[in-house]
């Protein structure tokens, strides 16, 4: 029976949900494994709570549950969860935001790699989302044609500043909700899902080049000896001590972890930009001072002890490096020959000095390393991880990036030269890498922290893509 197969499947789902909401639950502990063939009752018991469930639950909760825990592992579960909601015949606004949810985050969970970063079209979309919504025909609908013009100017969007400006995320709920019916249509779904996850990913790519941005500055403000600052506009007292402000640029959760609302989401990036105003105010107060005593102008008086004093995480202090002329010629290119012998070591040091000679501009969500005749694009996570972060996933982060840039670097060799030896040595050496990164993908998981584990699980998904790459050469 289909019904029975797909509450089996979203069961656990709504026994968490329970849990969260601390409601009972009709069912004691030894009946929840569900049997394979139930009897009348039991399925009419099952089906008679996952209903009056629904009715408590709101896309918050599922949002909390779903990225919060290892429950949105399972395709099967969330497939099952969306065919539940998108059966209803009657669907309320809550359904609407439940499914307009759900759609977005099977999108984000099943999306290959390989067209994570591009401008994804409705062509793509309709690929990922085929096991769910069927072979539907991508054409672009006419009533849609809003969400395409607020998509086109996501793209000139350089700070969450400026986009925080627009009122955004109230002008793609305008045009959900002016939908009516035509929700549903599957075409439609397509355009939301598609709105929904670049709206989403934008905002994020823009919030880590604030954050990232936010512990520079701090790192600069402690090299030039400030240990305190005023941070009213983030709606904290006076005299913060920079200790304080670094760590909570180095926990700031997504809000959309949290309970998600158009209000919540405003607030934080409201106060995420709070600080990072206060911070620079702190930054320009402290520049001004040493200009006083210094020839350089006021931010080259402070920028050069950022790179100075910072060592790569987990790396040997290159303090002496970046002092001198050949050093100085190495953080603008960094370019080294697989074939020359580059090192796994050699490389994390090489693209670490290429990330801290150019601290994040307003804005910058993406960063570019060049080594050999390879150039790699880094996410903003991955970039994070070099400048500002250390700890189990960053030093997975960084091994993820080096074992991509070898591959990458050691295939334009081949290139070049037709000699595969070094291609060879950098594939062994990733698909190790690969090993050790799903191993702490799964610890990150276990240790429900979310962020870690969906981060690695991109950069190790991007290395195995260019693994793929090379085994097809």
């Amino acid at each position: 029976m289909v019904q029975w197969k797909e509450a089996c499947e979203v069961f656990p789902i709504y026994l968490a949900l329970a849990k969260q909401l601390e409601t009972e639950v009709p069912f004691p502990q030894a009946k929840r494994n569900l049997p394979e063939k139930p009897d009348i009752e039991l399925f009419s018991d099952v089906h008679e709570w996952l209903d009056s469930m629904d009715q408590q639950v709101m896309v918050h909760h599922l949002r909390h549950l779903l990225q919060m825990t290892t429950l949105n592992d399972s395709e099967s579960r969330l497939r099952a969860l969306i065919a539940r909601h998108l059966r209803k015949t009657q669907k309320s606004n809550v359904d609407r935001d439940k499914i307009d949810f759900l759609l977005a985050q099977y999108f984000a969970l099943e999306v290959p790699p390989k067209i994570y970063h591009k401008q994804i079209e409705l062509s793509d979309v309709a690929q990922v989302m085929l096991p769910v919504l069927g072979d539907v025909d991508a054409t672009p609908l006419d009533w849609c044609a809003p969400l395409e013009k607020m998509i086109a100017a996501l793209r000139g969007f350089r700070s969450l500043r400026e986009i925080l400006k627009t009122n955004f995320i109230a002008e793609g709920r305008k045009v959900k909700e002016s939908a009516g019916g035509m929700f549903y249509d599957p075409a439609a779904l397509l355009a939301f899902i598609r709105f929904n996850f670049l709206l989403r990913r934008t905002l994020i790519e823009l919030m880590h080049a604030d954050l990232i941005a936010i512990r520079a500055d701090v790192d600069q403000l402690l090299a030039a000896g400030v240990r305190t600052m005023d941070c009213h506009h983030a709606g904290l007292v006076g005299g913060e001590p920079l200790s304080k402000i670094r760590k909570i640029a180095h926990e700031w959760k997504q809000p959309f972890q949290q309970e998600y609302t158009e209000r919540t989401v405003n607030q934080a990036f409201e106060n995420l930009l709070g600080l990072r105003s206060d911070v620079e105010q702190a930054l320009a107060k402290a520049a001004s001072s040493t200009q006083n005593a210094s020839k350089k102008g006021p931010l080259e008086a402070l920028k050069p002890s950022l790179p100075a004093k910072k060592a790569a995480p987990g790396l040997k202090d290159s303090s002496s490096k970046t002092k001198s002329k050949d050093a100085s010629r190495a953080l603008g290119t960094a370019e080294v020959e697989p074939g020359a012998g580059l090192d796994f070591e050699t490389c994390m040091e090489q693209i670490w000095e290429q990330l801290i000679a150019t601290p994040p501009s307003r804005g910058r969500s993406m960063t570019t390393v060049k080594i050999g005749g390879a150039r790699i694009l880094l996410s903003s996570w991955e970039v994070t991880a070099f400048v500002s972060e250390d700890g189990p996933s960053a030093d997975g982060l960084r091994r993820a990036v080096v074992a991509r840039v070898l591959v990458a670097a050691a295939m334009e060799s081949a290139k070049e030269t037709g000699n595969g030896t070094s291609l060879d040595r950098a594939m062994n050496m990733a698909r190790a890498e690969v090993t050790r990164l799903q191993e702490r993908v799964d610890v990150a998981k276990q240790a429900k922290d979310t962020e870690a584990a969906v981060n690695l699980g991109i950069s190790t998904k991007r290395l195995l893509s260019t693994l793929d790459e090379a085994e097809k050469r």
